[in-house]
């Protein structure tokens, strides 16, 4: 089923499920490491922190781990002295990269237009 064929007798069944799944790289900052991820094949834990501008140590190691439980990161350990760690998309964080994009551009697209009418909304205008 898509979304074309979903009817408001579906919604519980098919939207509510998919809002769980999206919301798991929908935080504040999933779609950053994601979004970093996709413009280089791997990074390390400290590359991505100085990419990730203001994201705690904390933080970073949280949410790739949450990313590596969903399969959508690659968590690899390179047998080197000192250790070296690096992040990259699987296959499956790689296919949902081209979505994003259609999201991000389409949010660059409007930015101005959004802007302004939650400016008007709070009385900023």
């Amino acid at each position: 089923m898509n979304i074309q064929e979903i009817t408001d007798n579906d919604y519980k069944d098919f939207v509510c499920p998919a809002c769980g799944i999206i919301d798991r790289f929908g935080d504040k900052w999933s779609l950053r490491i994601l979004v970093l991820l996709d413009n280089h094949p791997v990074l390390r834990f400290n590359e991505l922190q100085r990419q990730v501008t203001s994201i705690s140590q904390k933080m970073l190691a949280s949410t790739l781990k949450t990313l590596e439980s969903h399969g959508l990161v690659n968590r690899n350990m390179y047998a080197e002295i000192p250790p070296r760690v690096g992040y990259s998309l699987t296959p499956l964080g790689r296919s949902l990269m081209e979505p994003l994009k259609g999201l991000i551009n389409w949010t660059l697209d409007h930015a101005a237009e959004i802007i302004g009418y939650r400016d008007r909304a709070s009385g900023q205008e």
